[in-house]
């Protein structure tokens, strides 16, 4: 396989990662739905505790997947794809060049 292509899996490692997990799935799910949530908003939605929500929330920031912004002594959480799905759309062309598609 071509050099650039399996730099550009090891590149989407943490960003499969973060996304193989359902907890983190149902949480961007639920931000494609909404504009902005906080942690308590998105706890509401979920079975997981306040902490275990913001750990997640963490590593999905952590993999930009989510953006935050403050309001005050709140903070938003927002779906914050684009650069994911860059990656991703890099690793398929690579792939498609390495197997000659």
């Amino acid at each position: 396989m071509a050099k650039e292509a399996i730099e550009t899996f090891r590149q989407c490692i943490p960003l499969f990662q973060a996304l193989s997990d359902t907890y983190r799935q149902d949480i961007i799910l639920l931000l494609a739905q909404h504009e902005k949530l906080t942690v308590n908003e998105i706890t509401n939605h979920s079975t997981l505790s306040r902490p275990a929500i913001s750990h997640h929330l963490k590593v999905l920031r952590d993999n930009k997947l989510v953006s935050i912004e403050q309001k005050g002594t709140q903070r938003y959480y927002s779906l914050e794809v684009q650069a994911s799905v860059d990656l991703l759309k890099e690793l398929i062309y690579q792939v498609e060049l390495a197997c000659d598609l």
